[in-house]
């Protein structure tokens, strides 16, 4: 099937949120005027999780393939520039207790390998300068508090992605596909029914009306009400490797200049967020229930920020991390967190939805709904989230903090893939990261210079040993040079508030 040809299906999509909307939309743009019939049903009193308010630069790219201007959506999603992530005190080794996860530039490629090649020498025992920070244009204007779009008189395109209010974002998604033509209903589902053959046939609802459709999306959240709760699908745990399933969230004022990082610092049962908005600091502890109860949880994070004595009131959420077995089984797909959650450490969340939701349409532009690729499909997307858990593995296997249990369990786990054992074992023999990973055919969705950031951030060298002074490993890479270079580079760019103005 191609492109051009009718797609005449009634799609009901269970759920609103983020998910739900940027399905709709997705559908509508892709569908719309070829036969679809989109309805997304959601009930009033069934509010969003929204443990994480960032993204990857891939929700740009959602945005841009619909045609929608930053100065439209943000202002009215309270959103900021994004231009990486900061992690601080996930390790203790000597000059490295915060690293900085940039965002790609095309300037990168001009200070890339010598980073790469001050890896490679560090890992060899060479005292050269090998934390990731300045080499990379985005960790500079992160520090600097700048926005990512550059001065029209510097053509290099940096990526970035957004801060935002959840809650708006839903809501101004769902604003623009009701506008272009999908059907709102506000009910609570309170009954699926299913034909003989078992596929899914129609939902009835509390104000006893019954929706029939082709296919349905499953955007009802953890509870996963038609993939796991009718449909049977096994959900895979990932609590082995990843041992948070729990969120504590207390909002703080607004700072008067506004930075375009998210900062992730360690805490003592897991981490806690740091994301500015432009009408307040969003903040969040993910932990683990297993090591602190809610309540400890939540005096420690606000210790943290300085609320002790505050009335300002938390709010606890339960995460369940892992995912579905299968994402479109029979005629239902789960988008969102009915078909899995890896915790919001890297903002993966809406990446994944993403990914999730234009798979489909591709697959099914190319082979109807008849579930002629289904199966690959399956497999591309459990693999994009296994490629995310070991990435965000890493950060935890990785650690080398002993001040509580959950540290000490998290550093000595060995229940990682056999994909996070060889990228680890190729940085640990000092080889080419990049090319090992390509000769080897290691499937990542972070690039290597993603993973050079991570491990070289965390320090994870040998000890340096005595060499000339001349030594070429020393001398190859000029560090006064790069940081000059990055400066410079840095000029060019107004800072966040001012980017934020949008005329």
């Amino acid at each position: 099937m191609s492109r051009d040809r009718q797609i005449e299906q009634r799609i009901v999509i269970l759920g609103g949120g983020s998910a739900g909307w940027i399905t709709a939309n997705a559908m509508l743009q892709r569908w719309g005027d070829k036969g679809a019939d989109i309805t997304l049903i959601e009930s009033p009193d069934i509010g969003t999780v929204g443990v994480g308010e960032g993204s990857t630069p891939r929700l740009k790219f959602f945005f841009d393939g619909l045609g929608i201007q930053e100065s439209e959506w943000m202002p009215k999603c309270n959103a900021t520039y994004k231009v990486g992530i900061s992690f601080a005190n996930w390790s203790t080794v000597p000059g490295f207790d915060r690293y900085f996860h940039p965002f790609a530039s095309e300037i990168d490629r001009h200070t890339k390998t010598a980073f790469f090649f001050n890896t490679y020498a560090r890992r060899q025992g060479v005292d050269v300068h090998a934390h990731p920070d300045r080499f990379f244009l985005a960790a500079r204007l992160a520090h600097n508090r700048q926005g990512p779009k550059p001065n029209e008189n510097f053509p290099f395109f940096v990526e970035y992605g957004y801060h935002f209010d959840a809650g708006l974002l839903g809501e101004y998604l769902k604003e623009r596909a009701t506008a272009q033509g999908v059907k709102h209903v506000q009910a609570k589902v309170v009954e699926v029914n299913q034909a003989e053959d078992g596929d899914i046939a129609s939902l009835l609802t509390d104000t006893n009306e019954v929706i029939e459709g082709d296919f349905f999306v499953d955007c009802s959240g953890f509870r996963g009400t038609l993939i796991q709760g009718t449909l049977d699908v096994p959900f895979h745990s990932f609590a082995e490797n990843l041992f948070n399933d729990a969120a504590v969230v207390l909002p703080t004022d607004a700072e008067e200049t506004i930075g375009s990082q998210t900062i992730s610092t360690a805490m003592k049962y897991g981490w806690a967020w740091q994301i500015p908005l432009t009408h307040r600091i969003g903040n969040g502890y993910v932990y683990s229930s297993g090591f602190c109860s809610a309540d400890e949880a939540e005096t420690e994070l606000r210790g943290a920020l300085g609320l002790l004595d505050s009335d300002t009131e938390a709010r606890h959420l339960k995460m369940k991390v892992g995912r579905v077995d299968q994402h479109w089984h029979r005629n239902c797909l789960a988008v969102g967190l009915s078909q899995g959650f890896i915790e919001p450490l890297e903002a993966t969340a809406l990446n994944l939805v993403c990914n999730t939701v234009y798979d489909f349409i591709d697959t099914v532009d190319a082979h109807g709904f008849s579930g002629e690729g289904r199966e690959a499909f399956n497999e591309t997307v459990n693999l994009g989230f296994e490629n995310v858990r070991d990435y965000i593995v890493a950060h935890y296997i990785m650690n080398s903090r002993d001040d509580t249990d959950y540290w000490r369990q998290n550093g000595s786990n060995s229940n990682v893939s056999e994909r996070l054992q060889q990228i680890l074992t190729i940085w640990k023999s000092a080889q080419n990261l990049s090319q090992e990973m390509e000769r080897l055919k290691i499937p990542s969705s972070y690039t290597p210079m993603s993973w050079y950031c991570l491990l070289a951030g965390y320090g994870f060298y040998p000890a340096t040993r005595p060499v000339p002074a001349d030594h070429p490993a020393v001398t190859r890479v000029d560090m006064a040079t790069i940081d000059d270079f990055v400066r410079r580079c840095s000029l060019n760019f107004r800072s966040q508030n001012e980017q934020l103005h949008f005329q």
